[in-house]
């Protein structure tokens, strides 16, 4: 997608972030945004551009790390819980439970028996999320074997951004098929009526970020929220107070002054 309409049309949708997050503060309504895919397809740069202008206390991002040792032996979706969102606010997972059902299937992070259990007891935890009120969308974003390895090659040759390699991502590339398998077994049991999986074709991320945001907004009946008007006071006289000399103060040195001289 060329830049310039992309841009235009990525600032028209922020904004209607913008408005969609004030009715979701308003209404007291809880929004959880599931992004799920293979390494480098993407997600993570969609999610940086929906919460670019929306308040941090409204919106956040959830991005667990592996669990820890007293989290291994808790129930499989219960830190995942903690993230759930309270009225008002929007959740963002950068991935998240589903990581039962990819990466620690495949790579045998979890037993046979935990795995089948996950895929018994999601459709249930998310459906109770619905019943509960839970506006719960789920989007899987698609990558082509070739583009994931040309990302990870200028991953590589990036020292700005080697650090989003790691050796489970490389992994992923020798394991494309189990990936495949699992993803797709994955989406028979979980593409329920009440929380449908979308698939979001990210080859080219641009279109990718477009198409998704597009589509969020377009499943959600929000409405713009009535502001009070607001108008800048008029600064009071000052009272002579005398402020210390500066000389008293620690400054940071002008570096950006340097640049221009």
């Amino acid at each position: 997608m060329p830049k310039k309409p992309y841009e235009k049309e990525l600032f028209r949708l922020q904004a209607e972030l913008v408005t969609m997050q004030e009715w979701v503060r308003a209404e007291g309504k809880r929004l959880v945004v599931v992004f799920e895919g293979r390494d480098a397809a993407g997600k993570g740069s969609t999610i940086k551009r929906v919460t670019q202008y929306l308040n941090p206390r409204v919106a956040r991002i959830a991005a667990l790390p592996a669990p820890s040792d007293r989290e291994r032996t808790q129930w499989y979706f219960q830190r995942y819980v903690d993230q759930l969102p309270a009225a008002g606010e929007i959740v963002l997972f950068d991935r998240s439970w589903y990581n039962r059902a990819g990466v620690e299937r495949v790579m045998g992070f979890c037993t046979n028996d935990e795995y089948h259990r996950f895929l018994h007891q999601c459709p249930i935890f998310e459906r109770m999320l619905v019943e509960d009120g839970v506006l719960l969308r789920k989007y899987w974003f698609s990558v082509s074997d070739a583009e994931q390895e040309a990302r990870f090659r200028s991953r590589l040759d990036d020292p700005m951004r080697r650090w989003k390699l790691s050796p489970m991502d490389l992994e992923s590339i020798s394991r494309w098929e189990d990936y495949s398998r699992a993803k797709d077994q994955m989406m028979v049991h979980t593409d329920i009526p009440e929380a449908p999986w979308y698939v979001v074709e990210s080859d080219d991320k641009r279109r990718a970020r477009i198409n998704m945001i597009s589509h969020l907004l377009s499943t959600l009946p929000y409405t713009e929220v009535q502001r009070l008007p607001l108008a800048l006071p008029a600064r009071p006289p000052s009272t002579g107070y005398v402020r210390p000399p500066r000389d008293t103060q620690t400054y940071v040195p002008d570096h950006a002054g340097s640049l221009l001289a």
